[in-house]
């Protein structure tokens, strides 16, 4: 039998994968060594092992690659033992295959790495590498023979290719994609290049008291949790580090480290002169913000005397203008954010709903009882079932611990938690569980009290929110498109002095879209926050205006105390729990109405705010179009919409009204 494998969970575990050994008395005959490959999630990394079954063979050294790139061992054939290749082999058969001959492992030499090289009994052939250092694989696309593998690592250092006489390779691809991002070479198709390595299930806790190139891989390999964490506390650390490393002592320029950030993120790296719809915005005058009150929250009562006998909502705009004025008050929240989700239609009577709520329960547990009837032997073989419940129960063990709802061991609230998540596994598969959702469901299920109500209301929500989660995250990289863009138009010094400090990509906003503030608010605040936001008034994208009125609302610290890249990315992190949703909320409002009532407001921020106008400007300076005729000024969205506004003692006044005595009103 083969040694134990290193200390850790195993995630994927393969046997019948051999080395064939062209060394043998025959050339044209490989020798065949049979051994299993595994991969292992430790605490700081994962890694990758493959070990034979036959300890009787030369036990002198073990392959390991160390985390640092530069410590990884150089394979060298050594030149009195080496095999010619065999003339008549077939094509399949790789170079590689006829470089694993006798093999003698070579230590590159490095100063401060650890050892790589141990005569521990470990059979000559072992091999283990963590993901960091893994630069390429080379896989047979053809069909002929037995599927393989060839693992090259950093600085070109190539594995022995590994058969897989009992399978394919698909599964193992499928489980190292978890952990980094495999993309084919555009110039041999046959080759997966590591893009950028990412590793969802990875923590974020402790991380500072690694070593640099530690956390700098982790920041590599995992973007989400380090922007879900103190991503301040990291740039400050990544900077202390390049200092105290670096022989001149000299703190590396800002923008050194602004490179390094996008190329942890890749896939959010914007080039505004290629993407579609980016505009340069200059010269425009939105004029002065008007101000804005908010009303008490939707009550009880109101709600009630706002349905008919049936239990159909009489007005629906009426509520939603109200709930994005004022939210709701608690009491309420359990029924009216089953409307605001679109998990209950609105147009729906009280007996709908009902046989609704009765279809969707049995639909739950059905979905439920999917996963809860997967045994341990079946869940050995789902590597990906695996990988999701490990994910998750790490997250339900630390989402929001110190509200009462999710305190202690064996919390109620907890358990729930775990089920819905596992459960909308089974709904989206193909998305499964990224670290974040939890995030998303805590305030659903807390304000739902059921299981199977917050499942198909964090449904509703995830249909939203779908793309912040995707691999590609296509989804985050449009929204900082439209941020920047918004922005530009509100403040474009501002915009300038952030581009001007590297922080123009604005990646210190990332949690806050990926997760909706959820991090920035008190837990009470938030349910208020997205109350409004699901009401979808009073534009699209409103989350992004938010995201402006916090900027706007620091600008004046940024720039006065001439913050750098490390300072903003520091300043911004640290408003978490220090932000007045009221404030805020009356202030996004007041910015939407400011570019509503612009009567140049250009294209690309028509189409974010989801704006109709007869006319817009597309990048213009002036107030005419090429045929020279003046633009007209956009239709209010609250005039457009016929939305009256809901002032703070409850009147409504009509949204034109408002607007003139606003308009007098300086901000």
């Amino acid at each position: 039998m083969a040694a134990a494998p290193p200390s850790g969970q195993v995630v994927y575990e393969q046997d019948g994968v051999f080395i064939h050994s062209s060394c043998g008395k025959n050339d044209d005959q490989d020798n065949l060594i049979a051994g299993i490959l595994r991969v292992i999630e430790k605490e700081n990394e994962v890694v990758v092992d493959w070990r034979p079954l036959d300890e009787t063979l030369d036990t002198s050294n073990i392959l390991c690659a160390g985390k640092d790139s530069s410590s990884v061992v150089e394979w060298t054939q050594t030149p009195k033992e080496k095999c010619s290749r065999g003339a008549d082999r077939p094509s399949s058969y790789e170079a590689e295959w006829d470089m694993v001959t006798t093999v003698s492992f070579k230590k590159k030499p490095h100063s401060n790495g650890d050892a790589t090289t141990h005569a521990n009994g470990e059979s000559k052939w072992s091999f283990l590498f963590s993901l960091t250092d893994l630069k390429s694989i080379k896989q047979n696309k053809k069909g002929m023979g037995w599927s393989y593998l060839v693992f090259c690592l950093k600085d070109d250092v190539k594995l022995p290719a590994l058969h897989f006489h009992h399978g394919d390779s698909k599964l193992l691809i499928k489980c190292l994609e978890k952990h980094v991002a495999l993309d084919e070479s555009p110039d041999h198709e046959q080759v997966l290049l590591v893009k950028t390595q990412k590793s969802l299930s990875q923590s974020f806790e402790n991380l500072l008291d690694e070593p640099s190139y530690g956390l700098l891989q982790k920041l590599k390999r995992d973007p989400y949790t380090v922007t879900m964490g103190r991503f301040s506390k990291v740039t400050n650390y990544i900077f202390d580090s390049f200092r105290l490393s670096d022989p001149s002592n000299q703190r590396r320029p800002p923008s050194e480290m602004a490179d390094l950030i996008h190329d942890t993120i890749p896939g959010l790296k914007i080039n505004q002169q290629e993407e579609p719809g980016f505009e340069v915005i200059t010269r425009i005058d939105l004029g002065k913000q008007p101000e804005v009150s908010r009303r008490e929250p939707v009550s009880a009562e109101e709600w009630a005397k706002n349905m008919d006998s049936e239990g159909r909502i009489l007005d629906v705009d009426y509520i939603k203008r109200s709930i994005f004025k004022g939210g709701l008050c608690h009491t309420l929240r359990k029924e009216a954010w089953k409307f605001l989700l679109g998990y209950f239609p609105w147009n729906s009577s009280k007996e709908e709903r009902a046989n609704l709520q009765k279809r969707k329960t049995d639909e739950y547990f059905r979905m439920k009882l999917q996963w809860k009837s997967v045994s341990e032997e079946q869940e050995k073989r789902n590597s990906r079932l695996r990988d999701y419940r490990s994910l998750i129960e790490k997250d339900v063990n630390r989402t929001d611990r110190t509200n009462k709802f999710y305190e202690g061991e064996d919390n109620p609230g907890l358990i729930l938690l775990h089920d819905i998540l596992m459960t909308y596994c089974m709904y989206d598969f193909d998305l499964g569980y990224v670290q974040g959702m939890s995030d998303l469901l805590s305030p659903v299920l807390y304000v739902m009290e059921n299981e199977v109500d917050a499942f198909w209301c964090f449904v509703s929500y995830m249909d939203q929110m779908h793309q912040n989660f995707e691999e590609q995250m296509q989804g985050m990289k449009t929204q900082l498109i439209q941020l920047s863009t918004l922005l530009r138009l509100l403040d474009s010094g501002f915009c300038s002095y952030l581009e001007s400090q590297d922080s123009g990509y604005l990646y210190f906003c990332f949690r806050w879209l990926l997760i909706r503030f959820k991090r920035e608010f008190s837990f009470q605040d938030i349910l208020r926050l997205w109350e409004v936001m699901w009401t979808e008034l009073p534009c699209q994208n409103f989350h992004l205006l938010l995201c402006c009125a916090i900027l706007e609302s620091e600008k004046q610290q940024i720039m006065d105390k001439h913050y750098d890249f490390n300072d903003i990315l520091k300043h911004i992190n640290e408003l978490s729990m220090k932000i007045d949703v009221e404030y805020i909320l009356c202030k996004a409002e007041a910015i939407s109405m400011q570019m509503m009532n612009c009567k140049e407001l250009p294209q690309a921020v028509s189409e974010i705010l989801g704006i109709e106008s007869s006319s817009v400007t597309p990048d213009s300076d002036t107030g005419e179009d090429e045929s020279g005729a003046e633009l007209s000024c956009p239709t209010s969205l609250y005039q457009s919409i016929s939305t009256p506004v809901i002032a703070a003692n409850g009147t409504q006044d009509s949204a034109q009204q408002m607007s003139e005595t606003q308009s007098l009103t300086p901000a």
